[in-house]
């Protein structure tokens, strides 16, 4: 059986600066669009992201986001952390929470506003606080 998986589409208000902020967190150029189509997409291994310019991109109130699931959050986290962004602005990075829904993750919001929830499952033995 063939292996299927999403890619998520996300604006972005320009693509060398998106590509430089992914380039950072170990992402690689894999496509990227010409004769005047504003494209690009980068990968770091099954992580794969497609981008097109919206150039006239108010980053505060964009909407897009997706979601990475990760092998091990906290280890990304570390990763992240190493571009000394802020909790607050844009771009910015929280810290790693374990949620009640079994997941241990954190957000990433990059320069056009896209909100990156990144996470790992939990495992069946995780028992919420309040519970």
């Amino acid at each position: 059986m063939r292996a299927e998986r999403c890619e998520p589409i996300l604006p972005s208000r320009n693509l060398d600066e998106t590509r430089t902020f992914y380039g950072q967190l170990g992402f690689t150029p894999w496509f990227r669009g010409r004769g005047g189509w504003d494209y690009e997409i980068v990968s770091r291994g099954h992580l794969v992201v497609h981008f097109f310019t919206e150039a006239q991109l108010a980053p505060g109130e964009n909407d897009a986001g997706c979601y990475w699931r990760v092998k091990d959050a906290d280890r990304f986290y570390e990763e992240c952390a190493a571009l000394n962004l802020g909790a607050e602005g844009i771009p910015r990075l929280t810290a790693p929470v374990d949620q009640p829904w079994g997941m241990r993750e954190f957000t990433l919001v990059d320069p056009s506003g896209n909100l990156v929830r990144i996470g790992h499952d939990l495992g069946d033995a995780y028992v919420p606080k309040d519970s």
